[in-house]
């Protein structure tokens, strides 16, 4: 088995039925992060939505740059940013200032969107974002690379862009992609350094393979990144299940309906309780062993390289997860080690 590398997994969401002082939220949520580092955490990644009532993160470079600020170690990674809002040049010159910043630790999580309200509020057409994505991809990795670019197409006109300064890491910093559909894969091998999905299966390991042979890229050392929606380790399983039930019932319930609305697979049916999210298998509570067991069993079936779960359910306070962080950290990871 390939040696793993374990993340946290942050949103930053203040949901109104539990909502604290935003400020005291990422405050404590940074210390959590620089806790984490000093525990035996490899990475921590970020995710983006936008025009959420609860304020989840709509701007991962800037919090990425809070964190590089505060730590040495950690690898920081977008999983996942959404192309299609940004303009590529622009995201191009962030990402090589957090590089600088961070000492070269930054890895770029992409995806195009799903969100309809997200693409309404920005104004782009939604049947533009995979032609949007691909071509800021094919932008952003040249910039960073150090070339001298010019480009013209229906989305994007510039003659001449170099940047600087340059990002630290050589030949750029590391981009991740995922997906499950086919034009997904295809610009996974195309344009990606790792290949990152939530819930991973074998066929779709396998098909990220296949894809990357199609385009002659190379399959030894892959990097290939997988969460469990959320592993939380506890000595009592029962009374930790309890005590975040709401707050995952709450989140899930959220992403289905964003993901109905777009035409995609939800997560799960409606949870109207408890007794539902435990049959969803969304929120796994177990003792050391038993998370031992289920990364194991995941990383038995795909060679994942790297490892993240959901670190804290929206509501709760930093300091909530810090226990089982602590178990994770001190009886989990060196069982990979």
């Amino acid at each position: 088995m390939k040696k793993i590398r374990f993340g946290l997994w942050y949103d930053f969401r203040n949901p109104t039925q539990w909502r604290r002082p935003f400020d005291l939220l990422y405050a404590e949520t940074l210390d959590q992060i620089a806790w984490g580092e000093n525990h035996g955490f490899d990475d921590v990644w970020l995710s983006e939505h936008h025009f959420i009532e609860d304020g989840y993160l709509p701007s991962i470079l800037p919090v990425a740059a809070a964190i590089a600020a505060r730590t040495k170690r950690i690898r920081i990674a977008s999983g996942v940013l959404l192309m299609p809002f940004h303009n590529p040049v622009r995201l191009a010159e962030d990402i090589a200032v957090v590089d600088v910043i961070s000492g070269g630790r930054l890895e770029l999580g992409v995806g195009a969107g799903f969100k309809h309200e997200e693409f309404d509020g920005f104004g782009v057409p939604f049947k533009e974002r995979g032609g949007r994505t691909n071509q800021s991809l094919e932008i952003i990795r040249r910039l960073l690379g150090g070339e001298t670019v010019t480009h013209k197409s229906d989305f994007f006109s510039f003659t001449n862009i170099k940047l600087t300064p340059e990002p630290i890491q050589k030949p750029r910093p590391p981009i991740w992609l995922g997906g499950f559909t086919p034009p997904a894969l295809r610009r996974a091998a195309r344009y990606g350094d790792g290949f990152t999905v939530p819930g991973a299966t074998r066929e779709v390991y396998e098909q990220y393979v296949a894809e990357l042979k199609k385009q002659n890229r190379p399959t030894d050392n892959i990097r290939f990144a997988s969460a469990v929606w959320y592993l939380i380790v506890s000595n009592d399983p029962e009374k930790t299940f309890t005590e975040a039930a709401d707050h995952v019932i709450y989140q899930a319930n959220n992403y289905s309906k964003w993901l109905s609305a777009a035409g995609l697979a939800p997560l799960s049916e409606h949870l109207g309780d408890r007794e539902q999210l435990r049959k969803s298998g969304l929120l796994q509570v177990v003792d050391p062993d038993g998370a031992i067991r289920v990364i194991r069993d995941l990383a038995s079936n795909v060679p994942i390289t790297h490892f993240y779960s959901w670190t804290l359910p929206p509501g709760l306070p930093p300091r909530w997860a810090e226990e089982h962080l602590e178990l994770f950290a001190s009886k989990v990871i060196p069982a990979f080690r």
